[in-house]
């Protein structure tokens, strides 16, 4: 895509776009943590400003995202904003320690299955989310709209479902989200409608982002009590961050760079503790926002956080007056769209195991609304199904060749998985005195494969046979080499075999 006068209309009105849509949220995750409204816009900003220009994803959205500031809620209600901030740069530093050591290749490890659970969750929580904002708070408590304030934000909600839907219908190169909000804007201050707006969750006028540095002790001991809140927060923000980073890869059929984008979470997540930001990471929802308005550049995302930051400094008033009904259409459309419908076509073709792996994930994000802890158990089921169906695909073909020797050639991966169905391949009573057992088909794999070699040679030596190894790949020949002082085997000298095995 060139940069004309077409592709920086659409990224500039699906900037302005985005940041209507990260106002109330911002605002709702900050006050549910018990911060000040201010530090979940002053978030937005931040995020949004820093990883548009030093991040490895055009197109992505970041901003001050609920997963990440509900692990720190903890923190907050029993030491108080400045630890926060505190933990919020510590957390920025491990992020960017990731980046640096490379390390957020690893997430390419997900597999398909959890990323389906991810996005179909996700988009479940995003929808139901948005439901909340059908409460009116007072105070400390909050209770479901009533009778005509309730048919009225319905109804505008309705609207504005309809109106994102079929403006693209009309046309492509209308900006559809924004003509919807103001759409229902105007016909909520034409017709003088009584609905909740923006400004009831809470305001939104301020100045700059104040420099502070975090007020604790630098100690050992003020250290331990922050460093465990700091881990689970660059986890969380840097395991969303490059997820949405796949999709967006994904969307726009390009690859973004993780170790530089968790450099950039990093560093946005070290100014927002000095700068009385509430941190984040990629907000999917508003990225899926960002591209279902068109755009691909880093502009839109530059331009959602000047526009946060002009709303803070001069445009509150105005933004205060948006209908609440017109966000909450938005973020349900985006909800719709992000569920992956398709799923449904493709569980007739996937193994079971697949379909389990993807409702557990789902379940979890839907329930405890913990995206960390629903990818991990997805990724160790998937392991460990991987595993199981390994361990069952060893075998050996076995003959005696003219000279009275027993060939086994080994077929499939030695491993702590299938080292007891490599042990029922021999038959130490019966065989030969001499044995060879070839890896040409195979390797051995961990320490758990080594032992197994170990104790099967011992078994044969007991009975005065000879165990010969053929064929091993150079990283099996490493493996026993390195167990060298432990285990005693004979290898025979052939050429090397190399398994291909895949580059992260």
């Amino acid at each position: 895509m060139s940069f004309d006068l077409k592709t920086y209309r659409i990224e500039i009105l699906a900037g302005l776009t985005v940041a209507m849509t990260m106002i109330p949220e911002s605002l709702s995750f900050a006050i549910v943590a018990g911060l000040p409204p201010l530090t979940g816009l002053y978030g937005a900003f931040i995020m949004g400003i820093i990883t548009a220009f030093l991040g490895g994803r055009p197109g992505m959205i970041s901003g001050g995202a609920g997963a990440t500031v509900i692990v720190m809620i903890a923190l907050i209600a029993t030491y108080g904003i400045e630890y926060f901030f505190a933990a919020v740069v510590l957390a920025g530093i491990f992020q960017i320690s990731v980046g640096v050591f490379k390390l957020g290749k690893f997430v390419r490890l997900v597999p398909q299955p959890v990323m389906y659970g991810f996005l179909n969750g996700l988009a479940v929580v995003i929808f139901m989310s948005q439901i909340e904002q059908f409460k009116l708070k007072t105070g400390l408590q909050s209770s479901w709209l009533q009778g005509e304030s309730l048919y009225v934000m319905g109804g505008l909600v309705a609207l504005t479902l309809i109106l994102v839907y079929f403006i693209p219908k009309i046309s492509k190169a209308l900006p559809t989200t924004l003509i919807a909000i103001a759409v229902i804007f105007g016909i909520v201050h034409f017709f003088n409608i009584d609905t909740k707006t923006v400004q009831d969750i809470a305001s939104i006028s301020g100045g700059f982002p104040p420099f502070h540095i975090p007020q604790i002790p630098l100690n050992l001991d003020k250290l331990q009590i922050i460093f465990p809140y700091a881990a689970i927060m660059a986890g969380v923000g840097l395991l969303e961050s490059l997820l949405t980073l796949t999709l967006v890869d994904e969307v726009t059929e390009s690859r973004g760079n993780a170790n530089k984008e968790s450099v950039a979470q990093g560093i946005a997540n070290v100014a927002n503790g000095f700068f009385t930001g509430m941190g984040g990471c990629a907000m999917i929802a508003q990225t899926f926002v960002n591209l279902n308005a068109g755009a691909r550049k880093r502009i839109s995302a530059i331009v959602s956080s000047l526009a946060i930051l002009f709303i803070i400094l001069v445009a509150a008033p105005v933004i205060e007056q948006i209908p609440m009904a017109a966000l909450v259409g938005v973020m349900m459309m985006v909800a719709i769209t992000t569920f992956s419908w398709g799923f449904f076509k493709k569980m007739t073709k996937m193994p079971k195991t697949d379909i389990l792996v993807t409702v557990i994930v789902a379940g979890i994000t839907i329930i405890f609304h913990n995206l960390a802890v629903a990818v991990l158990v997805g990724i160790i089921i998937s392991a460990l199904v991987f595993a199981w169906e390994s361990a069952k695909r060893i075998r050996a073909r076995k003959y005696v060749d003219a000279n009275g020797i027993k060939h086994y050639e080994i077929y499939g991966p030695l491993f702590f998985g299938s080292v007891a169905n490599f042990n029922e391949n021999f038959d130490l009573a019966d065989d030969p005195e001499t044995i060879m057992i070839s890896f040409k088909e195979s390797r051995i794999a961990d320490m758990s494969g080594i032992e197994a070699v170990d104790l099967l040679t011992k078994k044969y030596s007991e009975r005065n046979k000879k165990v010969i190894l053929t064929h091993l790949s150079e990283d099996s020949r490493k493996l026993l080499e390195n167990a060298s002082a432990i285990i005693k085997v004979n290898i025979a000298e052939d050429p090397h075999y190399k398994i291909p095995s895949d580059l992260l």
